[in-house]
């Protein structure tokens, strides 16, 4: 194991994802920072750090994922320690954006919620933010502080070309629709594959319909690519449909593991071959499934805050492993 040596950074982790921060502070090769974190009797959080942090450069991994609120608030209130306690900078790591799908206003009323969150990371006392494939790219704008995006297609392209799941002339990669054709043309890019468009409907949250396929996908290894699997009613109907048109197989790659209500049993039941999710949301054995197959995203964001903290750039981490070398 590496050791990393700057007696100014302090890496954190809070409650939600827990065994991702040891795996990236093992990368970074740093031991995780001492923090107790509670409740008093009538359910309020309570925060304290165990270390002195003055004048440190402060990293804080925290995913705002279910039960989002109890870890959004957590998130605020180490914050809020921490610049009490005089950190140099409080980085925010968050592999997981909760409230990412609340970015605009699609009717009279809405909230963009997306950007409430941005303002109180910001109000607490955050002075960057790392991001881990967020729904709508648009929110690094809800930011008036550093905030850095990392990439998903990347690290999932790494596992479809080394396991030999992507295979030149006979994979193509589907968009469930038309607003994930950026996100598919990025993993397409790196997979050097054409890509398929799911046309599709959506009446209300969570309820899609089917409409048609652009592209080919005939006699094809179909790769279906979103930024999160929430409850897989739409991405399942998806594949049936792939499948029904003459792919060979399907597959699903997607960063964010939600995983709610019914969204296991319907993957465990559907024609995918296998389900590449990231470890960017903690997943508990009662979700595991025999076609889930997870990919760390540890040593990713480790770079990250490693290069972050050494005022390097980032933009090689938006390429795979196998195109990084010449962009170090």
């Amino acid at each position: 194991m590496r050791t990393y040596t700057d007696p100014k950074f302090k890496l954190f982790s809070l409650s939600a994802n827990q065994p991702l921060a040891e795996k990236i502070a093992e990368s970074i090769g740093v031991e995780l920072g001492k923090v107790t974190v509670d409740r008093f009797s009538d359910g309020e959080i309570r925060v304290n750090i165990d270390e002195s942090i003055r004048g440190d450069n402060v990293y804080i991994i925290q995913s705002t994922s279910a039960p989002v609120n109890d870890n959004l608030v957590e998130l605020l209130i180490m914050i809020d320690a921490l610049r009490r306690a005089s950190a140099a900078s409080i980085n925010i790591v968050m592999p997981y954006y909760g409230y990412a799908r609340q970015d605009r206003k699609a009717r009279s009323r809405e909230p963009i919620t997306a950007k409430l969150v941005a303002n109180m990371l910001e109000k607490a006392g955050a002075t960057r933010v790392i991001a881990f494939d967020l729904h709508a790219a648009q929110i690094q704008g809800f930011f008036d502080i550093p905030m850095d995006h990392l990439m998903g297609a990347p690290l999932l392209a790494d596992y479809l070309l080394s396991s030999g799941i992507a295979e030149e002339g006979n994979t193509v990669v589907v968009s469930p629709d038309h607003g994930g054709v950026t996100r598919a043309r990025a993993l397409a890019e790196l997979l050097k594959a054409p890509i398929a468009i799911i046309d599709k409907r959506r009446p209300k949250a969570n309820v899609a319909k089917i409409m048609n396929i652009i592209g080919d996908v005939k006699g094809k290894r179909a790769i279906m690519i979103d930024d999160m699997i929430d409850t897989a009613g739409t991405i399942t109907q998806g594949a049936q449909k792939v499948m029904d048109e003459g792919a060979s197989e399907v597959y699903v790659v997607a960063t964010h593991a939600v995983l709610s209500g019914p969204a296991v049993e319907r993957l465990e039941n559907s024609v995918f071959t296998k389900v590449i999710l990231t470890d960017s949301i903690k997943l508990p054995e009662e979700k595991k499934f025999s076609k889930l197959v997870q990919v760390s995203a540890a040593d990713l964001l480790a770079d990250a805050i490693m290069r972050i903290n050494e005022n390097k750039a980032v933009s090689p981490l938006f390429l795979n492993r196998y195109r990084r070398g010449a962009h170090k």
